[in-house]
C-alpha cells in the first residue's frame, strides 16, 4: 500500500476525496500479485487508470484504489502475413499481408501510443488522437472518435479475472464491444493487464507513394477539415494533427491553462432510440441510422423452443441522436452554470461538463441532473452519463 491521496489529483475532472488505501504496482506481474492480495481482503476496490473517465464523490472512496501505471509496448509481428494461426483472420479494414500487432501495457497513456504508431507509419487509430486516459481503459468504453473505434483494431486483451483469479485472454468477440460500452463496462469484473492491437503497416506503400497514409476517412467533419472527400486517405501525421486541432477547439485535449479541459470529456453519450421515436423529434434534429436489431419479445416459458431470434420477426430500426443538439435545443448553452456553482457546461462544447476551479463533485452532479431534466422535459429523451460515477447518483 502507498499513501492515499485525494482522487481529485488523479482524475482529469479534479474532484473527489481520498480512498481508504491505494496500490500502484509498476510491473504487470506486480499488478497481478497486488490485485490478488487486494481482492483477498474482501474490501471495496476501485480500478483507476488515467482518471479521465471517472468522477468521484467529495467523500472519496471507502475502499482500496488499484491504480494501473504499468508501462511497456511489445511489437509482436511486423510486415507480411506469415500464415500463422494468429494471423488467420485479419481485422476488418486492414489489408492482409500489411499488418503489425502490438501488445501494450494497460498503464500506457493512450495518446502516447497513438503518437508512437503514427511515427512508425502504422494506421488504424490515428483518428483516436488526443483521447485522454490509459490503454487498459480503452476497451471498457470502446473509445471512438472521428469515424474510428477501438473495436476496429483490437484483437484481444489479457485480463485478470475477479471470478477465477486467473489471467485470461479475451478475444475481441468475447468483449461485446458496442457504442461506448463493453462487457467490461456491463459487469465483467477484473483488471485489463494489456491490450493487443492489429494495425495497418504502411511501410511498403509509403515507399511508393512517398508518405504513410491513414485509413480511409469515415467522418464528414474530419474530411471537411482536411479538405478531402469521405473515403480518401491522408498522410498519418496530417490526420493526427487535424484531429488534435478539432479536439482542442472543443476543449477535449488536456491543457493546464484551459479550464474547459478539466472534465471527463463528453459527459453524456449520444442516445440510441427507435426510428419511430426519432420521428417524433423536430425535423432538423441530427440522426444517424444504425444496424437493425431483432425486436425484444417476451415469450412464455411453455412456448419457448430454445431458439431465437423468432423467424420472421420484424427488426427494430434504431437511430443515434446528437446529445449536444438535444442539450442546446433544451436551452442549455455553452458556458452555462447554475447560480453560485463552480461547475459549468464547457464554453466550447455542450457535451462536456467542466470544473471552472474548485468545483465539488456535488456541484458537478447537480449540473448534470439539471441538464438531464431539461432534455427529458423538452424531448422525452433520457440521456446517459458516459463517465464512471463513484459515490454519485444522478
Amino acid at each position: 500500500m502507498i499513501e492515499p491521496v485525494d482522487l481529485s489529483t488523479l482524475t482529469t475532472f479534479r474532484v473527489g476525496g481520498p480512498p481508504a488505501a491505494r496500490v500502484a504496482p509498476v510491473t504487470e506481474q506486480d499488478l497481478i500479485n497486488e490485485t490478488l492480495v487486494v481482492w483477498g481482503l474482501e474490501e471495496n476496490w476501485l480500478l483507476l487508470g488515467g482518471g479521465s473517465n471517472t468522477v468521484v464523490a467529495d467523500e472519496g472512496f471507502d475502499g482500496i484504489v488499484i491504480q494501473v501505471v504499468t508501462r511497456g509496448l511489445e511489437v509482436l509481428t511486423v510486415g507480411r502475413d506469415t500464415g500463422s494461426e494468429a494471423d488467420a483472420a485479419p481485422t476488418a479494414g486492414i489489408e492482409p499481408g500489411a499488418r503489425v500487432r502490438l501488445r501494450v501495457q494497460a498503464g500506457e497513456p493512450w495518446d502516447e501510443l497513438v503518437a508512437y504508431t503514427v511515427d512508425h507509419g502504422w494506421a488504424g487509430i490515428e483518428a483516436l488522437s488526443g483521447i485522454p486516459g490509459s490503454c487498459g481503459a480503452a476497451p471498457v468504453q470502446n473509445i471512438g472518435a472521428y469515424g474510428q473505434e477501438l473495436s476496429d483494431s483490437l484483437v484481444a486483451v489479457d485480463f485478470l479475472s475477479y471470478e477465477s483469479g486467473e489471467v485470461e485472454r479475451l478475444e475481441r468477440a468475447d468483449l461485446d464491444l458496442g457504442y461506448r460500452t463493453s462487457a467490461l463496462k456491463q459487469g465483467l469484473r477484473g483488471v485489463v493487464l494489456a491490450i493487443e492491437l492489429e494495425l495497418h503497416d504502411t511501410a511498403a506503400e509509403a515507399s511508393v507513394l512517398g508518405s504513410p497514409l491513414g485509413q480511409p476517412l469515415k467522418y464528414a467533419q474530419l474530411a471537411g477539415a482536411l479538405g478531402v472527400q469521405l473515403g480518401d486517405r491522408v498522410p498519418l501525421p496530417v490526420v493526427r494533427a487535424t484531429v488534435l486541432g478539432l479536439r482542442a477547439g472543443k476543449g477535449m485535449v488536456l491543457d493546464p491553462n484551459d479550464p474547459d479541459t478539466f472534465s471527463a470529456g463528453s459527459f453524456f453519450t449520444n442516445p440510441i432510440v427507435t426510428e419511430t421515436f426519432a420521428r417524433s423529434l423536430p425535423a432538423d434534429a441530427p440522426r444517424w441510422p444504425l444496424e437493425n436489431e431483432p425486436a425484444d419479445r417476451v415469450i412464455p416459458l411453455e412456448e419457448y423452443m430454445g431458439v431465437g431470434p423468432v423467424p420472421g420477426e420484424e427488426p427494430v430500426r434504431l437511430v443515434k441522436l446528437s446529445a449536444a443538439w438535444l442539450i442546446e435545443q433544451a436551452g442549455v448553452r455553452r458556458g452555462f452554470r447554475l447560480p453560485g456553482s463552480r461547475a459549468a457546461v464547457s464554453s466550447k462544447h455542450t457535451l462536456a461538463l467542466t470544473n471552472r476551479g474548485g468545483a465539488t463533485a456535488a456541484e458537478v452532479a447537480e449540473l448534470a441532473r439539471y441538464v438531464l431534466g431539461r432534455v427529458q422535459a423538452e424531448f422525452g429523451v433520457n440521456l446517459q452519463p458516459e463517465p464512471v460515477l463513484v459515490g454519485l447518483t444522478l
